[in-house]
């Protein structure tokens, strides 16, 4: 019992003492009353006799036979298998183990009837922790899982006598590790996405070797092969062969060998990674048959005045209502004099410090209504249809015209501001431009091999990135400009993102350009903001004007549609919406004060979470960058036809109907997503991870806490975020801002403070937010 309860209890006993001495003093006036007891003549089976105990709390020792035919023993906790026990379901998988709240949790074993098992760590139902897998023809696994993924250290042993001991990411070989096949050879080194990719050495049976960088299972860059005869070949190595050269060492007092390096290539093909078996059916995919009884009954919640449920020293009353039946039998009653006693007794308390203001307790989580798809359609009319379609051409000639990135080594006269290229786009078109129905204008490209190679690194097939901006659809412009002026404008199909720009914002990004290409490419999993091309386009005639605009990612494009939207900072001054609750939609963006939640991430990602946000802040804080922020989509995966959210844990039966039309993505999907190789591509660090979310209050009187406290309630959600905003310097107006500010308001509380100050309080709260869910 925590200290809170016994100070209430405390409080309770004092209170019903003199409710006692009332009592004695009135029996002595009146008598006493005696009811007689009531018989029911009805005979109470077995598992009536189970629910009725399961109802009051109390965990037994249970075998039931399930309605779908399903078979349990173990220990029993309201209608959920809870603590150890045995579950056999009728298609002949079985688990042995522990078990928390109908969940697999703990230790345990699960089998199939192919006769492959898991035996090991399980967590909320996955496969979590260190276990060994073994399948049905032989392979085995020993090492570390994260949602029944292989992550972390692991030795892979596979039927046909090949080894992997190394690193595992989402599934697949990540990072260091040795393969080893049948024949004894071996290769040691880098992986990436299941392949050799890297730096490594491939050391054949024979005692011959090569040592260098690796791409897609085969050499590629610069390399040395070498014979056991200590003969060796240096080079350049590619599978083209008009890219291969390279020199021969032979051994002393030898000639020239004649052989040919693309017999490595030849030979390479026939060691081939062994994929292993696929799970058919994994363990958080079987749903429990659990028994419901029909005698539970939902206890009427108390409701106050504002819609919170069971208010103040009613919460605490049915704390302690546990300890008694949940017809009330054996609970005292409670009239207004004993309540208002209990009431002076609970304040006393609190006055002297033995137990803190209760908190309500929250009104039930649903889902926020829908938004309409963002953005106005720019059709002939609109006041940027011009702007637009110049915008188009000059991207269509832009990256139409662009040879293919050869290295991704680029020189530093590549970053000079100095490199851009005007071109002049007359209505009837030129030798270099089309024609078009437009006025003439000036189209203007900054460090365009700089971006050529940013779209490489990030994987944009420059037909699709055309199709996208250029294709038939207009684009949308986002209903109001953002806080800074600019304008907000869209693709049709959410991938891209376009935003004009200021001329300060211009020179700070062409000044961090060559930090941030290098950021980029060397963190893969960094969540700055993906920048695709910065342009200008300038109107000709009497207006002159330069629209400046920068082509970057829409963090929110993903296959799960998002529930909630934040933007946290970190700061407390001015950073909650201004809109009113009914006008607020799944697309109101949200900010630090109004955020409601922790978000718990499995431990190998929150350490690479971690990791990666210290890297970006001290980039960021290196550029003398801040004003920037963390923008957080949240999907939330189980929800009510009604669409309530359903807490992850929640006393519901689970074996009951679903309605397949409700809003929500199940656990199945998440398995289907996490166990089908195709698709792990797109959960990756800040995009379509799944968490939980724990929901939070804030203290009573306390509106500006940042974080509040935890209420124990969790949610599991599908997670997309990453760092926006990043252009905007310490510049004088914001050192202006600062000192103004400072005056009226607390210096830490507001947005405006010098770089340095900015990274440590954005990490300090962010860590807050983002906590490793153990």
């Amino acid at each position: 019992m925590s200290k809170e309860q016994n100070c209430v209890l405390k409080a309770w006993e004092v209170t019903m003492k003199k409710t006692q001495q009332a009592k004695k003093r009135a029996n002595n006036i009146f008598g006493t009353v005696s009811v007689a007891p009531q018989t029911d003549d009805e005979t109470t089976t077995t598992n009536e006799i189970d629910d009725e105990r399961s109802s009051i709390g109390e965990m037994y020792h249970a075998e039931k036979v399930l309605p779908n035919g399903d078979y349990y023993t173990g220990q029993w906790y309201d209608s959920f298998p809870h603590g150890h026990g045995k579950y056999l379901w009728t298609d002949g998988c079985t688990y042995i183990g522990e078990w928390y709240n109908g969940k697999t949790m703990g230790k345990g074993k699960f089998g199939w009837p192919s006769g492959a098992t898991y035996e090991g760590e399980f967590k909320s139902g996955y496969m979590d922790g260190t276990g060994t897998y073994t399948g049905p023809s032989g392979d085995t696994y020993r090492g570390q899982w994260v949602m029944n993924l292989k992550h972390g250290h692991g030795i892979k042993s596979f039927a046909n006598g090949d080894v992997y001991d190394g690193e595992w990411r989402r599934g697949l070989q990540e990072s260091q590790g040795k393969y080893r096949w049948r024949d004894e050879s071996y290769y040691i080194g880098e992986w990436k996405n299941g392949t050799i990719c890297g730096k490594g050495t491939f050391v054949w049976s024979d005692g011959s070797r090569y040592e260098g960088f690796w791409d897609d299972g085969f050499p590629s860059g610069n390399g040395t092969f070498k014979w056991d005869d200590e003969s060796f070949y240096v080079g350049h190595w590619s599978k083209d062969p008009e890219e291969m050269n390279g020199t021969y060492h032979p051994p002393e007092n030898e000639g020239n060998l004649e052989w040919d390096p693309k017999d490595v290539f030849n030979n390479l093909s026939e060691y081939t990674i062994c994929s292993g078996e696929r799970v058919p059916v994994l363990p958080s995919q079987k749903k429990l048959s659990v028994w419901n009884s029909s005698k539970r009954v939902e206890k009427p919640r108390r409701t106050s005045v504002d819609g919170r449920v069971s208010v103040g020293v009613d919460r605490a009353f049915e704390k302690m209502n546990m300890w008694g039946s949940e017809s009330g039998e054996g609970a005292a009653d409670i009239d207004s004099n004993t309540r208002r006693d209990l009431d002076a007794e609970i304040m006393r308390l609190e006055a002297e410090g033995f137990i803190q203001s209760l908190k309500p307790s929250p009104l039930p989580m649903r889902l926020p209504r829908a938004g309409k798809k963002q953005g106005e359609t720019i059709s002939k009319g609109h006041r940027n249809y011009e702007l637009m379609l110049n915008l188009q051409l000059g991207i269509r000639h832009a990256v139409g015209k662009q040879a293919p990135v050869v290295s991704l080594d680029l020189k530093h006269s590549a970053f000079d501001p100095k490199e851009k290229v005007w071109t002049r786009f007359p209505p009837e078109g030129t030798k270099y431009t089309p024609p078009h129905q437009s006025t003439e204008f000036k189209w203007k490209d900054y460090c365009p091999l700089v971006f050529r190679s940013l779209r490489k690194l990030f994987k944009v097939d420059p037909a699709d990135y055309m199709l996208s901006l250029c294709g038939n659809d207009a684009l949308r412009e986002l209903s109001s400009p953002g806080k800074s002026g600019m304008f907000f404008y869209l693709t049709n199909d959410d991938r891209y993102m376009i935003k004009t720009m200021k001329k300060s914002e211009t020179k700070v990004f062409l000044r961090m350009l060559a930090a941030y290409y290098n950021h980029v490419r060397a963190f893969e999993n960094t969540l700055v903001i993906r920048f695709y091309g910065l342009h200008c386009v300038k109107l000709t005639g009497t207006i002159q004007k330069k629209v400046r605009f920068v082509i970057m990612g829409n963090l929110f494009c993903s296959e799960y549609s998002i529930h909630r939207r934040f933007d946290l900072k970190g700061s407390s001054l001015g950073r909650t919406t201004d809109k009113p609750e009914s006008q607020i939609n799944s697309n109101t963006i949200l900010k630090d004060l109004d955020l409601n939640f922790i978000f718990r991430l499995q431990k190998a990602w929150f350490q690479e979470f971690t990791r990666q946000v210290d890297k970006d802040c001290e980039f960021l804080e290196q550029e003398r960058i801040m004003d920037y922020s963390l923008l957080v989509g949240i999907h939330f995966r189980e929800a009510s036809v009604a669409g309530e959210l359903i807490p992850s844990g929640a006393r519901t039966p689970i074996g009951e109907f679903e309605d397949e039309t409700a809003p929500r993505l199940s656990r199945a999907d998440v398995d289907q997503l996490l166990s089908d190789p195709t698709r792990w591509a797109s959960i990756r660090l800040g995009g379509n991870m799944p968490a939980r979310a724990e929901r939070t209050m804030r203290r009573s009187g306390c509106e500006f806490q940042l974080v509040g406290e935890p209420t124990g309630e969790y949610y599991e959600v599908v997670m997309i975020f990453g760092i926006i905003d990043i252009l905007q310097d310490y510049d004088i107006s914001k050192k202006l801002e600062h000192a103004y500010k400072s005056i009226q308001y607390d210096p830490t509380s507001i947005s405006a403070v010098d770089p340095r100050l900015y990274s440590r309080r954005f990490r300090d709260f962010i860590f807050k937010v983002f906590t490793e869910d153990d």
